[in-house]
């Protein structure tokens, strides 16, 4: 086995030290680097195919990452308990991997490139994902893989005292008002080189609502661009300790390759020739569809007259004609401030918001923006109904849901509906994160909130309509989110050594433009952030125009959802579940399951409720749920009864029910949470009994009168019959013994109450004080509860 060739650095600001291995493991692959923090371990290996497929006309990289799930010390919860399809988290983490990684090779590079990324161990403290991109760069810095690296990458989360903490923990996160993944590469090789921002991936956390009102600093525009820049320093660090492993493990020769490019330079120039007059006249209609169908008419056209000239060439041609055209609509927004649809850099598409669009359905509301419209349906569900997740995170749970989906007739295109695709994964998952921090907590709103974004159509931006279409179709449903969300895509364009920063970018500013920038955010704060850059470095005041003008367009947005609907409804719809939940004592929950879940299937059965009993391991949660409300709350008066049982009073006749038979007896139910012995010499009226089922039978009603409580609780029952005189011999209470009957025997008194309390523990087990006639049912703990799948 070859020895491992390693080095390590600490992280500036933490005791955290950042360690790169290569040469033991993955011998095979082009390049591979076993990265950690603290007890955290990832291995990311990098191949790249020697020869190009024919036909090959984009690059072709895969970006894989494995959660193992021994990495956290459990075993797979799928039936077959192994893992299956990647989860979201580790979809999105493919993707943080991929983005900055995939301009950082030459242009023209077409051979086929994967990387996989597995996670080896996780200390439930040190997130993996931005320990995978670093890596992932270090393997490829020793593959001898064409790549213009490295890339460093950090988290850092927002304190509530307004510092930003690098490579936080997951419970230091939790604690943050946001967290900010950043990658970027240096622009020469000092020690001190500028670096260019490359990806960012940002979101509130889950508490920060909390936060904010506790007097938290709010994470605004400015915040952010703090925050990037502050981040360069730990980029730097990742990116010397990189170089170090290059200069201490050597480099691999460079993989034999070719540049390949899309037309050759005398097409192009043809094209400009015979078609420009023709490409200009298409671009400058404004509605998507005439303009689409005029550009291609515009490329046949092109192609007809260039056919005899260049034959065999036609991809050629249309690869030429699109390089103009990106050309021609760069130019036009720079020297003239005029983009595609004709609008101002700053210009919004005309907007519009509904909601109550659906019947039947918890909440719905729909977005437009231009010819981008998403229609959102909320749907809200029992606690029960929160998604179980099977990952290598700490994270076990995950109650607010949005999923993404996007049909291919969204953009009058046919195709194929197999499940969702990574981008849809990427694109729900930033909407949820956008909502995370304006979501009423589960003790305020003891909902599962599952929505679900439905792209109807697409020209620019449909993950911040998505936003937007949320916010509507919460609010709609009567979820009483903290403050309306509202979200904008912006764009910019790089030439002629002038930045034109573009608000509302269409689908073709996005693709021919320099960056892809989506921010969403209250009118007070930012709640989620994206940004991708093809530019090397994006200087900070451009940058800050960029936050400017994507704050001016989220205010005009949420006027617009605000006429739509100002606030959120006063209650859920009336087909939605009405549900409450409220905590009790832990040593309550046995009573209210009762012996092997009596008791609580008998509320649910007698209410038509749903019941949950839960603990966090320090109090117990009920929660109860129905479709009306009153059945609720006769469910909640029931619960309450046995939480505080009212006493039974000696003397007293109360219509009881046989819960339980015994052979010395029967157990009567008197009241909520409170039973008696009906001992077996009560039950004949002065003849003897020989089975107890010869006169009482479970589940009868019968009336019964309370003839003592002994001083632990346990009561004692006779019969009486309609009129309520007692069936038999005995006296009434307040009634003095006859002289022949003499004193009750003390040794009888003893032997029923041996009886009494033997029964019970067979009954009903180990029970504490005020467990009389209840029993410690099935109940789940799950232990403390986290918050949802981390960002």
């Amino acid at each position: 086995m070859a020895d491992a060739i390693s080095v390590s650095g600490p992280i500036t600001g933490t005791d955290l030290t950042l360690s790169f291995e290569t040469g033991k493991l993955a011998g095979q692959a082009d390049g591979a680097v076993v990265a950690r923090i603290g007890d955290t371990v990832v291995l990311v290996a990098a191949t790249a195919n020697r020869k190009v497929r024919e036909g090959q006309d984009f690059f072709p990289l895969t970006v894989d990452v494995e959660e193992r799930m021994y990495a956290a010390g459990k075993i797979p919860g799928s039936f077959f308990r192994r893992e299956g399809r990647a989860t979201d988290q580790a979809t999105l983490t493919a993707r943080l991997i991929d983005r900055p990684l995939r301009p950082s090779f030459p242009d023209g590079f077409r051979n086929e490139v994967h990387v996989v990324a597995t996670v080896l161990a996780a200390d439930q403290a040190n997130p993996h994902d931005v320990l995978a991109i670093n890596a992932a760069s270090a393997a490829l810095m020793i593959s001898g893989i064409p790549f213009d690296g490295p890339i460093g990458a950090v988290r850092l989360a927002y304190s509530t005292d307004g510092v930003w903490l690098a490579h936080p923990t997951y419970d230091l996160g939790d604690a943050s008002t946001f967290e900010l993944v950043v990658a970027g590469r240096a622009l020469s090789e000092d020690r001190d080189a500028e670096v260019a921002i490359m990806m960012v991936e940002a979101g509130g956390t889950e508490k920060a609502w909390e936060f904010y009102a506790a007097g938290a600093p709010k994470v605004t525009e400015e915040v952010i661009a703090g925050g990037l820049e502050a981040a360069k320093a730990w980029i730097r660090e990742s990116i010397a300790l990189q170089r170090q492993l290059v200069a201490t493990a050597g480099a691999k020769q460079t993989i034999p390759y070719d540049l390949f490019v899309d037309y050759a330079s005398e097409i192009y120039e043809r094209v400009v020739a015979v078609g420009a007059d023709a490409i200009a006249k298409a671009n400058a209609i404004t509605a998507k569809t005439q303009r689409n169908d005029a550009l291609s008419a515009a490329a046949d056209e092109i192609l007809a007259l260039l056919g005899e000239e260049f034959p065999e060439r036609e991809r050629e041609v249309r690869a030429a004609v699109r390089s103009f055209t990106k050309a021609l609509v760069r130019r036009r927004i720079v020297e003239d401030g005029v983009r595609i649809d004709g609008r101002s850099p700053n210009e919004i598409r005309p907007l519009s918001a509904e909601v109550g669009v659906l019947p039947a359905v918890h909440g719905s509301g729909l977005f437009q923006r231009g010819d981008t419209q998403v229609l959102n349906i909320t749907t809200l569900g029992m606690p029960r109904m929160n998604q179980l997740l099977d990952t290598v995170s700490p994270d076990e749970t995950k109650r607010y849901i949005h999923h993404y989906n996007f049909p291919p007739y969204s953009t009058g295109e046919t195709g194929f509906m197999r499940g969702p695709k990574r981008r849809e994964i990427g694109h729900g998952l930033l909407a949820e994160r956008a909502l995370l921090p304006v979501i009423p907590s589960e003790d305020e709103f003891p909902y599962t909130l599952r929505l679900v974004s439905e792209v109807l159509s697409s020209n620019g931006s449909t993950s911040m309509a998505s936003v937007c279409a949320s916010t509507l179709s919460l609010m709609d449903a009567g979820v009483p989110i903290k403050a309306p969300v509202g979200g904008i895509a912006m764009g910019l364009v790089y030439a002629e050594g002038k930045y034109t920063t573009l608000t509302d970018i269409l689908g073709a500013e996005d693709a021919f433009g320099d960056m892809d920038f989506k921010v969403a955010g209250t009118r007070e704060f930012v709640t989620a952030l994206q940004l991708d850059t093809k530019i090397d470095g994006l200087p900070a005041e451009v940058l800050a125009q960029a936050l400017r003008q994507a704050r001016d367009a989220r205010e005009t947005i949420l006027d617009v959802i605000a006429q739509a609907i100002a606030e959120p409804a006063a209650d859920v719809k009336p087909n939605a579940p009405k549900i409450v939940s409220f905590e009790i004592p832990l040593d309550k929950i046995g009573e209210i399951i009762g012996p092997k879940g009596k008791v609580i299937n008998a509320l649910q059965q007698e209410t038509g409720t749903d019941i949950a009993v839960d603990d966090d391991g320090t109090v117990g949660r009920v929660t109860i749920g129905a479709k009306e409300s009153s059945a609720v709350d006769e469910a909640r008066r029931r619960i309450q009864l046995i939480l505080e049982p009212p006493s039974a009073e000696v003397g007293r006749v109360y219509a009881g029910k046989v819960v339980n038979i015994t052979k010395f007896g029967a157990f009567v139910n008197l009241l909520p949470g409170r039973d008696g012995l009906l001992h077996i010499s009560r039950m004949g009226g002065g003849k003897r009994v020989e089975r107890v089922e010869d006169v009482v039978e479970l589940g009868q009603p019968v009336n019964v009168i309370v003839d003592d409580i002994d001083p632990q609780g346990k009561i004692s029952l006779s019969l009486v019959d309609e009129n309520g005189q007692r069936i038999g011999g005995r006296e009434q209470p307040g009634e003095t013994p006859s002289e022949e009957a003499g004193p009750p025997s003390a040794g009888r008194r003893a032997s029923f109450e041996d009886e009494f309390a033997a029964e019970l523990a067979r009954d009903f087990g180990d029970l504490g004080p005020g467990e009389v006639g209840t029993g410690g049912g099935e109940r789940q703990s799950r232990g403390p509860r986290r918050r949802g799948p981390r960002r």
